[in-house]
């Protein structure tokens, strides 16, 4: 019987994420977490002949969210700029997921079209040893340029 090798399983602190904001790309090592979601939107369809209700798909919408440590002016001034002169900044973060304990070797996910929802402007904490935020985005495309391979089985 084949089994899951627990060094196989990817270290979330192994991985690295980058914005490429007005074609210039950064390293986001100031993240702590980042997830990103795709949620189908789905009819529901009554038919003839089935008193129950199906579902088709009809189209998807991309959410996400990170929280970083505070330390960073770059999404406050994107927001700045949005609220000053009505032009708003779409960008693209790709996510690297590289545990080298794994064999399952490297995923990268490039989300395109990533538009900020929202940002604290400004933050005081007397209770945080170090100051972050959560920072919530759109997306409207999505990419994987390299997927992880099969794990090797103990």
């Amino acid at each position: 019987m084949s089994f899951l090798l627990a060094r196989d399983t990817i270290n979330g602190q192994e991985g690295r994420a980058y914005a490429k904001i007005n074609n210039v790309n950064e390293e986001m090592f100031y993240i702590k977490k980042l997830e990103a979601t795709i949620e189908k939107s789905k009819a529901e369809i009554k038919t003839l002949g089935r008193r129950g209700t199906q579902h088709k798909a009809t189209g998807w919408s991309g959410t996400g969210s990170m929280t970083i440590y505070y330390m960073t002016s770059k999404f406050r001034q994107l927001m700045l700029d949005y609220v000053k002169t009505g032009i708003d900044t779409y960008f693209e973060v790709s996510v690297v997921n590289e545990d080298p304990n794994s064999t399952v070797g490297q995923q990268t996910v490039t989300l395109k079209n990533v538009n900020l929802d929202k940002v604290i402007i400004a933050k005081l904490d007397t209770e945080s040893e170090a100051l972050d935020e959560d920072i919530e985005f759109t997306f409207e495309d999505v990419f994987i340029g390299t997927n992880f391979s099969a794990p090797a089985l103990g």
